[in-house]
């Protein structure tokens, strides 16, 4: 009886290396699968939901991972503000102050995952990896100067005065925030895109208001003739890792701020079956002190998942609403004068 407890210690080591051989075997027995012209396939639909922000909390510093536990607790956390926001409203309640931004979206339709960002099994504080604090370097006094902001900002300019002074989500031009890309950055919903490549183009259909970039492979820039959306984009292949390089973005798409010369290099490696590392590098020096570089899991959804139409303008009353009510207002102000 006394070689029991020894017999249970072997026998538990010997599981624990049996679980761990196992596990480390099956990552090494994975094949990258490749398309016929032997090119890393990329093909499917990813998302690149996640509630890691894009710039790093000061808590922080410049600590770019988290640990196990901290990864638990933060995603605990999480759930938690979901739960708490997915709760019935109550009927009964006041009416909100004048003035008070009520949102536009309850929580059915939110839709930002419960995952923080985990690459090479490193769970990332956030999406920003350089410069080290995880911030953007803005050059001095740029910041906040997106193209919509500076016509707004003009003088004798109101930010309703018309369409063109209005986000382009809100046009149903592109996507929400930066999701259309380049670099395609997750959102509070929809954060899914489907790649098909074929040896001489990678489309990437992007859900949200469905954007569809068209990328030629080992191609020349059509320098010199209009600013695109999702600019102009030409990739190539550096070993398995698909390069591409985007210029002549439209200043309307200016998410963070940039100029004509701004290029946008993003990059794609296939890690495994299911994860994609997305790398995106900024650089602008007349906006930014210096490059920096975000990173991104793209990961696999279940199989016989599917991409529906995002129709953004089918029963979009909202937007002549809002320019409506900016007229409603200009003849209320013009008749009390």
């Amino acid at each position: 009886m006394k070689k029991i407890p020894g017999i249970l210690t072997s026998l538990f080591y010997f599981l624990t290396f049996f679980l761990i051989s196992s596990s480390t075997s099956a990552a090494d027995d994975w094949v990258m699968p490749r398309t016929a012209d032997g090119k890393p396939d990329l093909q499917g639909i990813w998302s690149n939901a996640t509630q890691t922000p894009l710039e790093r909390p000061a808590e922080f510093g410049t600590t770019g991972f988290l640990t196990l536990d901290q990864k638990e607790a933060q995603e605990a956390g999480w759930r938690q503000v979901i739960e708490n926001r997915a709760q019935p409203s109550d009927p009964n309640r006041d009416a909100p102050d004048e003035g008070r931004d009520v949102g536009g979206y309850n929580n059915f339709w939110i839709d930002k995952g419960t995952d923080v960002i985990e690459i090479n099994g490193e769970y990332r504080t956030s999406i920003i990896v350089d410069p080290d604090d995880g911030q953007i370097p803005y050059a001095e006094n740029w910041r906040g100067k997106n193209f919509t902001a500076q016509l707004q900002a003009m003088p004798g300019v109101e930010p309703y005065d018309g369409p063109e002074l209005r986000p382009l989500g809100e046009r149903c031009l592109l996507a929400f925030g930066s999701s259309s890309g380049p670099p395609m950055m997750p959102v509070m919903y929809n954060n899914n895109y489907q790649i098909v490549q074929t040896s001489e183009y990678v489309m990437i259909l992007v859900e949200m208001v469905h954007d569809v970039r068209i990328i030629p492979i080992d191609d020349e820039h059509k320098t010199g003739s209009y600013a695109k959306w999702m600019g102009d984009s030409v990739g190539h292949w550096e070993g398995d890792t698909l390069v591409v390089e985007s210029v002549d973005l439209h200043p309307y798409q200016s998410r963070w701020g940039f100029t004509k010369n701004a290029k946008v290099t993003e990059r794609f490696d296939l890690l495994s079956e299911n994860k994609i590392r997305y790398s995106y590098t900024m650089d602008d020096p007349a906006v930014y002190r210096r490059p920096w570089t975000g990173e991104l899991a793209m990961n696999r959804r279940p199989e016989g998942d599917r991409m529906y139409e995002y129709a953004c303008h089918e029963g979009n009353y909202a937007f002549p609403g809002i320019l409506g009510g900016a007229r409603r207002l200009e003849a209320e102000q013009a008749s009390k004068n």
